[in-house]
C-alpha cells in the first residue's frame, strides 16, 4: 500500500464521515483516485460503508473501519514509522557530512 493509502486510512479512522471530495482536497489528488483507493478497501474489507444523511438531508457516506482495516491501519503506521526513522537517520548522517565539510 502506498503513503497515500495510508493517509487515506488514517483520516477514516479518525473522521469516518468525512466525504470524498473533502479527502480529494485534504491529500491534493482527484476525486477519481479517492474513490479508487475507497473501492479497494472496500474491496479488501478493510472499509465498511453506511449511507446516511447529513445536517442538510443530503445524502452521505460513513466509511468504518472493521477490525481487519484497523490491524491493516496498524500495520501500516509501524511500516511507515521504520521507513521514516531510516530517513530521518540518513538525513542526520547528510548534515553531520555537511558541517564537516565547512569545517
Amino acid at each position: 500500500m502506498s503513503y497515500l493509502d495510508y493517509q487515506i486510512i488514517k483520516k477514516l479512522s479518525q473522521n469516518p464521515e468525512i466525504s470524498q471530495r473533502q479527502l480529494s482536497k485534504l491529500f491534493e489528488v482527484s476525486l477519481g483516485k479517492v474513490n479508487f483507493v475507497l473501492k479497494s478497501f472496500v474491496d479488501k474489507g478493510l472499509v465498511k460503508v453506511n449511507q446516511f444523511k447529513n445536517t442538510k438531508k443530503k445524502q452521505a457516506y460513513l466509511y468504518q473501519l472493521t477490525p481487519k482495516g484497523i490491524r491493516r491501519k496498524t500495520q501500516m503506521s509501524i511500516e511507515f514509522l521504520q521507513i521514516k526513522i531510516r530517513e530521518y537517520e540518513k538525513i542526520q548522517q547528510e548534515i553531520e557530512e555537511l558541517k564537516q565539510d565547512i569545517k
